[in-house]
């Protein structure tokens, strides 16, 4: 009873998880691309502001980088020289450009507000970790896995409370590691190619949720005792 009250408590978290990415996080990431692309270079007379919806180019200076994934960090650049955007800006690889940086070098980054969203240098652009990306597949596929999660902890639990007799099949080892496995693969399977190929965010979960309903009711017959399954005698 105790174990299945738990699951049922904790399936909570993963649920409002789930609201949030697909009501908030979601609709913002889609419009803030949308804005950032139709975003028109600042005024050549325009006064510089920290905050400002057009894209304003700025020199700056490269103090340090890092071409190298360590657990103190990723890859990324210090600049300076600006007078409202300098700091640290950060990239999902060397290439093209950050390999190439010196201490010393001058770049020409994009800003779009406050965020450093591109630097480029001699021709060679590279976009920094803060430029708005489409890419709602991978977010559709969070969302997913988080409203799913909250849907198996939420059965498990109430197969625990409604079926104590089976707590011995309603077991970690039995459903929940499996499927979490499952449901992983499973979101970034779906999420990942889905993103390389460019389809619509909203079929990540249309296909994600029937294939794992399939694979539960797959491990759910696994799982059954064999005697269950076997024909019980008639008398004669």
């Amino acid at each position: 009873m105790r174990i299945g009250a738990t699951l049922l408590t904790l399936s909570l978290a993963p649920l409002l998880a789930c609201v949030l990415v697909f009501a908030v996080w979601l609709p913002q990431d889609m419009n803030r691309y949308e804005e950032y692309g139709a975003a028109e270079p600042c005024g050549a007379g325009a006064p510089a502001r920290e905050w400002e919806d057009c894209l304003r180019t700025v020199s700056f200076t490269v103090d340090s980088t890092r071409n190298t994934r360590s657990r103190s960090g990723g890859y990324r650049a210090a600049l300076s020289g600006a007078p409202l955007w300098n700091r640290t800006v950060e990239f999902g690889g060397p290439d093209p450009l950050l390999e190439r940086l010196r201490p010393g070098d001058r770049v020409t980054g994009t800003v779009w507000r406050g965020d450093i969203t591109a630097l480029s240098r001699e021709g060679v652009r590279q976009s920094t970790s803060e430029e708005p990306r489409d890419e709602p597949q991978m977010t559709a596929a969070i969302g997913t896995f988080a409203g799913l999660l909250a849907a198996l902890g939420f059965w498990l639990g109430a197969m625990r409370l409604t079926r104590p007799r089976d707590r011995e099949i309603f077991t970690w080892a039995g459903y929940g590691k499996p499927l979490l496995i499952a449901l992983l693969v499973a979101c970034c399977g779906v999420g990942l190619p889905f993103v390389w190929l460019g389809l619509p965010w909203w079929l990540v979960p249309a296909v994600v949720v029937p294939l794992m309903v399939y694979t539960a009711w797959q491990v759910h017959r696994y799982r059954q005792p064999r005697a269950a399954r076997q024909p019980v005698p008639v008398p004669e």
